[in-house]
């Protein structure tokens, strides 16, 4: 059989999409697709072109004030509450950043708005929320107390001026970032 991973190891994950069904039309293509004539595979990309767009979405520029928004975000989790048993660890902080910036980079900019952060909070946090006994008998679920979340903890309202961004510099391993390099 399987077991549930401990919040350890559940926590390590980036994320929780959770998917659901596909349509009728969408299902229809999916068999289509593997019934089908054996379909050959060709790369789209090779090693080095993957690498690459790994280093441009890396460039994307993610404001402070957007940080300090996952950061609270992670943090209220952490507050003792009737309803959770154990919050996101600092890792949700380091995820939400991290996808947020990948999502900027996929909608073609170079940097994140406080909606990219948004749009990533529930898949990054659900899978690391703990629910309380309390939470579980009256069937709340964890997508709904990160709605009560996002309510309390509200984003940034606009962005940084253009002149103040700066690129995200790669840290030496072992070195943490000081509050002048942020």
């Amino acid at each position: 059989g399987t077991y549930a991973l401990p919040e350890a190891q559940v926590d390590r994950f980036l994320m929780k999409v959770l998917v659901g069904y596909p349509s009728e039309e969408e299902e229809f293509v999916i068999v289509e697709r593997v019934t089908g004539s054996a379909y050959e595979p060709f790369a789209v990309a090779d090693t080095d072109q993957l690498l690459e767009l790994q280093a441009q979405c890396r460039k994307t520029y993610v404001e402070p004030a957007l940080i300090q928004y996952a950061v609270r975000l992670a943090a209220t989790t952490r507050q003792p509450d009737k309803y959770l048993t154990y919050g996101a660890s600092p890792r949700a902080s380091i995820h939400m950043i991290e996808c947020a910036r990948a999502l900027a980079f996929l909608r073609g900019r170079d940097y994140a708005l406080p909606q990219d952060v948004v749009d990533i909070v529930p898949d990054v946090i659900r899978h690391r929320l703990v629910l309380s006994y309390e939470a579980l008998a009256e069937g709340l679920t964890p997508d709904e107390l990160i709605k009560r979340l996002m309510q309390k903890v509200r984003p940034p309202e606009k962005p940084m001026q253009a002149h103040v961004r700066v690129e995200a510099q790669p840290q030496p391993q072992g070195q943490a970032r000081t509050p002048a390099q942020s």
